[in-house]
């Protein structure tokens, strides 16, 4: 069971973070919106969890970064 949900957290933090990214390339979602914001925080904690269960650290290690930037977004615009 927990091999399934680490897996699911990888597919979804996927979908997320491309999904955001190809939103914003389309110019239907900027990068300032904070549901871009939002896509890339949880995504970037997903794939945190996804890539520490499967020993990959350093991409742990980017998402990590990842995540911090998102948050630093969120609490400069406030948009929680």
């Amino acid at each position: 069971m927990r091999e399934i949900l680490i897996e699911v957290l990888g597919w979804i933090a996927s979908v997320l973070i491309v999904g955001a990214y190809a939103l914003n390339i389309r110019g239907k979602l900027s990068s300032e919106a904070p549901a871009y914001i939002w896509m890339n925080l949880v995504g970037g904690c997903f794939f945190v969890v996804n890539t520490w269960a499967h020993g990959a650290y350093p991409s742990a290690f980017v998402n990590v970064v990842w995540v911090l930037i998102a948050a630093q977004a969120i609490l400069k615009k406030k948009t929680v």
